[in-house]
C-alpha cells in the first residue's frame, strides 16, 4: 500500500506512513498520529485524505488560511499519484509507492565485523551534542506512541535524524518459521530518497546479528569505490549494519541501518574510512538498549493495569518485588473476612426480565460499592458468588489494622447505600447490603485444582463470615460481627471511627455451637440513633434477656426508638413466648433458617 512521507525543514522533522485504502484520513498540526508538530503553517485541520486504489484524494478544509500547493500553484482539491507530491507551509507531503522486502541473496561482504557492547563502550562521538540531542527524545517518542506500529514509525525517523549518513532504516524482527510466512518481518522502514534505488534488507545479517546478540556491520563496497558508478542496483548501498533490540519484550527485534561512504570533491575520503561506523553502530545501540528498557516498562505497566481487574494493589505490590510463587504460595494466616450481599436482587431480576443487560450493568455497578471500598483499605477480592462478594485483609502481608480497615470498607459500603437509597432517581436505590465479618485462621493463596486456580481464602471463617451476612436479614442489622471481631473493634478501632453493641447469642442453622452476634454501627456524629445512651439500654437488656429476666428485658427494649430495627429481634422473640422464658433456657437463640 502506498506511504505518505512529511519531510520539514530539519531532518528529524519527518516521519513515513502507511494510508488506510479506502477510509479518510484527517492531517493537521494535531490530529491524532497524522500530525505534523513542527509546522506552525499547517493548521489543526488541514486537509482530508483518503486512497482510491493508488492515488490519493486531498481535499482542503473549508476555512484553512494557509493555502496547500500543488504542481506550483494554490489547490482546494486534487489527486495525487505515486512520486508526486503537495506543500503546506515549510512541509513537503510524497505519496510513495515502494516495496521493500528482505533478501537472502545480498552479496557477500567485502568485510564483517562485529561488536560487543563493551567494546562500543568505549568508543567515543567525535560529535556527541547531535546523538545525545536526538537520544534525549527517545522516552517521549516511546511513551507517547499508542502502539508498536506508531512506536516503528517514529523510531525509524529517530535512526534517519541521529544517523546522516544512513539512507534508510528498519526495524525487523526474526520469527519462528511456524509463526509467519516471511522468515524476517519488516515492522516500519524508511528511505531518505523517495525515488531511489530498491532496500532489500539482508537476511543473513539481520539473522547473524540476532543469533550471536551482536552489532554486526556488513561493508560490501570500500572507500576506493565510493565514488564510481554503480555497476547494480544491489550496489546501491555500501555499508549495513543491523543491532539486536534487548529484552524479552522486543523478542527477536533488530534495527537495520544501511547507506554509502562519501568522498570530498578533491577525492579524499570524508569520514569513510569503515572503522567510523562504529559511531553510528554505537548511536543505534544505544536507541535498541533504550527502546528494549522502555517498552518493557510499558509492557510492564499494561500488564499490571490488566492485573489489576483480578489482583488487588497489595497483591500487586508484592508481586513486584518478590517471587510469585512465594507471593501466591496457600499459606494459613490470620486474617479478618468481609462477606458482601446485594439485596434487591431477586426483585430486580423480575422486574428488569425484559432488559437483562441493563440489569447485569446495574448488580455491577452495586458489586463495585463493595469492591472499591475493599480495594481503598488494602483488602484483596477473594471471589464473586452471583450477587455477593468477598474480601479479606492479613495477606499477602500482615496487617496489625486488618480489623480496622475492614470496619472502615464495611461502614463505607453501608454509608454509601444509604446515601443512594435517599436518591429515588439512583439506579441503585431498590438495592441494599448486608455484610458479615469474621475474624480468625484461615489459607489464603492460589487455591484451587490441576486445571484452574484463583487467589482467594479458604477455611471456617469464610462460611461465618456468609453465615453472619445472612443473618443480617433476621435480625435486622447492615453489618454482623463474630466475637473475635466485635472485641477487636472494642480493644483497637476509636470510637469516631464505629461503635459495636452486642445482638444476642444465637445458634446458627445447622451448626451446633453458639455464636455471640454482634452489630458494627457508625459513630455517633454520623448516626446519632441509637444514641450511646440508647446502647447502653440495649447491652442491659440482653443481660437481663439471658439470665431469663424477660420483663427487664422487654422493658428496656422500649426504651429504644422505634427506628433502630434491631430490637426487634429481642421483642419479637419475647412476645412469641408470652414474655416468659423457656424451661431449660440458656440464652441462645436456635435459628430456623440459614
Amino acid at each position: 500500500m502506498p506511504d505518505l512521507i512529511a519531510q520539514g525543514i530539519e531532518p528529524q522533522h519527518r516521519w513515513r506512513r502507511t494510508l488506510p485504502p479506502g477510509q479518510s484520513v484527517l492531517l493537521g498540526r494535531a490530529h491524532g498520529v497524522w500530525t505534523v508538530p513542527w509546522d506552525p503553517h499547517v493548521s489543526r485541520r488541514h486537509v482530508r485524505l483518503r486512497l482510491h486504489g493508488d492515488r490519493l484524494e486531498v481535499t482542503k478544509f473549508s476555512g484553512t488560511q494557509n493555502p496547500v500547493f500543488f504542481h506550483g500553484g494554490e489547490v482546494e482539491h486534487f489527486e495525487l499519484a505515486p512520486g508526486e507530491h503537495f506543500v503546506i507551509g515549510e512541509t513537503t507531503f510524497t505519496l510513495a509507492d515502494q516495496r521493500v522486502t528482505v533478501t537472502a541473496t545480498a552479496p557477500e561482504p567485502v568485510q564483517q565485523q562485529s561488536f560487543t557492547s563493551q567494546y562500543l563502550k568505549e568508543v567515543r562521538f567525535r560529535d556527541p551534542n547531535h546523538r545525545i540531542e536526538v537520544l534525549s527524545r527517545l522516552p517521549e517518542v516511546i511513551s507517547g506512541a499508542a502502539g508498536d506500529v506508531e512506536l516503528s514509525v517514529r523510531l525509524v525517523s529517530m535512526l534517519l535524524a541521529g544517523l546522516p549518513r544512513a539512507l534508510a532504516a528498519a526495524i525487523v524482527a526474526v520469527r519462528d518459521e511456524g509463526e509467519c510466512t516471511q522468515p524476517v518481518d519488516i515492522l516500519h522502514w524508511d528511505q531518505r530518497t523517495v525515488i531511489g534505488n530498491p532496500f532489500e534488507p539482508s537476511e543473513d545479517l539481520i539473522r547473524e546479528a540476532v543469533a550471536s546478540d551482536q552489532s554486526v556491520l556488513h561493508v560490501w563496497r570500500g572507500v576506493a569505490a565510493a565514488g564510481k558508478e554503480r555497476l547494480a542496483e544491489s550496489e546501491a548501498f555500501d555499508w549495513a549494519f543491523c543491532t539486536p533490540v534487548p529484552g524479552t519484550s522486543c523478542e527477536g527485534w533488530a534495527l537495520y541501518v544501511t547507506g554509502r561512504f562519501e568522498e570530498e570533491p578533491s577525492g579524499a575520503p570524508q569520514r569513510s574510512d569503515p572503522g567510523d561506523l562504529r559511531e553510528d553502530v554505537k548511536f543505534s545501540e544505544l536507541v535498541a538498549g533504550m527502546l528494549g528498557s522502555l517498552r518493557r516498562m510499558r509492557l510492564l505497566e499494561r500488564r499490571q493495569a490488566g492485573l489489576s481487574q483480578f489482583f488487588a494493589p497489595v497483591v500487586l505490590e508484592t508481586l513486584a518485588v518478590d517471587d510469585p510463587d512465594v507471593v501466591l504460595a496457600p499459606r494459613e494466616t490470620e486474617v479478618s473476612v468481609l462477606f458482601y450481599d446485594l439485596r434487591g436482587f431477586s426483585r430486580e431480576s423480575e422486574r428488569s426480565a425484559g432488559d437483562l443487560l441493563d440489569l447485569l450493568q446495574r448488580v455491577s455497578e452495586a458489586l463495585g460499592v463493595a469492591t472499591r471500598h475493599i480495594r481503598r483499605q488494602g483488602g484483596v477480592l477473594g471471589d464473586f458468588h452471583g450477587d455477593a462478594a468477598m474480601g479479606f485483609w492479613g495477606w499477602p502481608l500482615a496487617q496489625e489494622d486488618a480489623v480496622l480497615r475492614t470496619t472502615r470498607a464495611a461502614l463505607a459500603v453501608r454509608g454509601e447505600f444509604e446515601a443512594i437509597a435517599r436518591r429515588p432517581d439512583h439506579p441503585l436505590a431498590d438495592f441494599q447490603a448486608g455484610i458479615g465479618i469474621a475474624t480468625g485462621p484461615a489459607v489464603a493463596g492460589k487455591i484451587g485444582t490441576i486445571d484452574q486456580v484463583k487467589v482467594t481464602v479458604f477455611g471456617p471463617v469464610v462460611n461465618l463470615a456468609s453465615r453472619l451476612e445472612g443473618m443480617t436479614r433476621a435480625l435486622r442489622a447492615p453489618i454482623l460481627l463474630d466475637e473475635p471481631t466485635a472485641s477487636a473493634v472494642r480493644r483497637e478501632v476509636p470510637e469516631n471511627v464505629a461503635r459495636v453493641r452486642r445482638l444476642a447469642v444465637v445458634k446458627p442453622y445447622g451448626l451446633d455451637t453458639p455464636l455471640v452476634v454482634s452489630e458494627l454501627l457508625p459513630p455517633v456524629a454520623e448516626c446519632p440513633e441509637p444514641s450511646d445512651e440508647h446502647l447502653g439500654f440495649y447491652e442491659s437488656a440482653l443481660d437481663a434477656f439471658l439470665a431469663g429476666d424477660w420483663a427487664t428485658a422487654f422493658e428496656l427494649l422500649h426504651q429504644i426508638p422505634a427506628a433502630d430495627r434491631a430490637k426487634d429481634f429481642l421483642t419479637v422473640y419475647i412476645a412469641q413466648h408470652n414474655r416468659r422464658p423457656p424451661e431449660d433456657w440458656d440464652g441462645v437463640i436456635a435459628l430456623e433458617t440459614k
